[in-house]
Formats: structure tokens, C-alpha cells, sequence
């Protein structure tokens, strides 16, 4: 009894969460199309400056344990 009683509370609250979803979705959509990535410009160059520092220090990794492989063939 107490099972099935959270159970349909809990499906009532998915129905009226879905409505109000689909209506603040459609709100959210109408925002967004207004919207432009042009004040977060910072944030691309940040994350294309951590890319480039990220592969720089790959490079300089297998650079470093070639390097270390052709000494101890030696």
C-alpha cells in the first residue's frame, strides 16, 4: 500500500515536471537563438592555449623518452 502510493506520487510528479519541462524547454530554445558566444571568446582561447600546452608537452615527452632509448642502445 505505502509502496504503491510513492509510486504514483512519484508519476504524478514526472507528469507535471514533463509539462512544465516542455514549456520552459520551449522558452529556453527561444533564449538561446538570441543568444551569441561572442562575449566568451576568452574561454575558446583558453581551452585552445591548454590544448597547445597539453600536445607541447606530449611532444616533449616522446621527444625526451626517444631520446632515452637510442642513449641505452648504446
Amino acid at each position: 500500500m505505502k509502496t504503491s502510493l510513492i509510486v504514483l506520487g512519484l508519476l504524478a510528479g514526472l507528469a507535471l515536471a514533463t509539462t512544465v519541462s516542455a514549456q520552459s524547454a520551449e522558452e529556453v530554445a527561444q533564449a538561446l537563438s538570441r543568444q551569441s558566444l561572442r562575449p566568451y571568446w576568452h574561454v575558446f582561447i583558453a581551452y585552445a592555449l591548454a590544448w597547445l600546452l597539453v600536445m607541447g608537452w606530449v611532444v616533449s615527452i616522446a621527444r625526451r623518452l626517444g631520446r632515452l632509448e637510442r642513449d641505452q642502445d648504446l
